[in-house]
């Protein structure tokens, strides 16, 4: 795949805080990587050193290979950037803001007509178009951000939270729309929407603290992370006790959890050894003890564990599932 975004080392410094701390990685053509961390993980300030608009401390990065440093205005003209808040021109209409971002891309007459009009369209502005912008909703405000960010059909796009603030329906629209958009271009998307990794991100990276934590697929981080093949049985409350201490006496199994299910019931989360595979272990001692289970499945983490194992330091630091895979 061709790389289209090439981060080096990159550093920020403000005063004696490092806000980020040498993170290195690369997006190709056709991937679409979110990019998690805690507030204040460094997520904003590396998002605004990609896209030309912050001086990097130490390090580099490339956009379609123009170099932010060397090249800031170079960058600017192969990105589209969604910055945090879409920030815009309040006293403008919508459409005479999308008109006025178009000429400063270059385009005048019919194409600066029809740029916008495609904008508007894969939008949804169309019934906000003669509205000033300090009137819309915070959910329009930020489709506005949108428009203006795919106007000049980028090859690289770069969006921070790009559905906040959007209702259900619109951030169905906008996921598509990011999907619809995937296959041509390179995307950084930053959220806290973990849903949302597994919904449009073919990749997700997590940092904390200026540094990259960990770096693959959804389903390679859920995996690769302790207890992700754990199993889960629910009983009646009144067997839980007694199974519980059959579960912990098997030889893979390295703890069991009880915590309440449905209808009274308890539901029982066993946890392996290292990778050790339980399943077929567990049926056998249900049926070999009796135990009344009313269902026995395997539970993987998920992406909201992932992040809050990895991001509280619970899992290990500098995990990459990728390079691990």
């Amino acid at each position: 795949m061709t790389v289209m975004v090439e981060i080096d080392q990159l550093s920020k410094t403000f005063g004696s805080f490092r806000a980020v701390d040498g993170i290195s990685l690369a997006v190709s053509k056709g991937e679409v990587l979110g990019f998690l961390g805690p507030n204040g993980a460094g997520k904003t300030t590396t998002m605004r050193m990609i896209a030309g608009f912050l001086t990097p401390t130490a390090g580099t990065a490339r956009v379609c290979g123009r170099d932010v440093v060397q090249d800031p205005t170079g960058v600017k003209s192969v990105i589209g950037y969604l910055p945090e808040g879409s920030p815009s021109y309040d006293d403008m209409t919508v459409g005479g803001f999308l008109k006025f971002i178009a000429e400063i891309r270059g385009y005048d007459g019919a194409e600066r007509n029809a740029r916008v009009g495609s904008a508007v369209e894969r939008l949804g502005l169309a019934e906000v178009l003669d509205r000033p912008i300090d009137i819309l909703s915070k959910g329009y405000r930020r489709r506005v951000g949108l428009a203006q960010s795919i106007l000049h059909d980028p090859p690289v796009l770069i969006l921070d939270e790009p559905t906040d603030g959007l209702d259900p329906n619109q951030k169905h629209q906008v996921r598509s729309l990011i999907a619809e958009m995937a296959a041509e271009k390179a995307i950084i998307v930053s959220t806290h929407i973990l849903e949302e990794v597994e919904a449009v991100c073919t990749r997700a990276v997590i940092i904390g603290a200026g540094r990259v934590l960990a770096d693959g697929t959804a389903a390679q981080l859920r995996t690769r992370l302790p207890q992700s093949n754990a199993i889960c049985v629910v009983l009646p409350q009144a067997s839980a006790v007694s199974a519980a201490a059959h579960f912990k006496a098997l030889a893979n199994v390295a703890a069991v959890f009880e915590s309440p299910a449905e209808n009274g019931a308890a539901r029982l989360r066993i946890t392996p050894k290292g990778d050790a595979p339980l399943a077929a272990e567990i049926s056998e001692a249900v049926r070999r003890h009796g135990i009344p289970a009313s269902e026995v499945y395997q539970d993987r983490s998920s992406l909201d564990d992932v992040f809050r194992l990895i991001t509280t330091g619970a899992a290990p630091v500098n995990f990459t599932a990728g390079a691990a895979a």
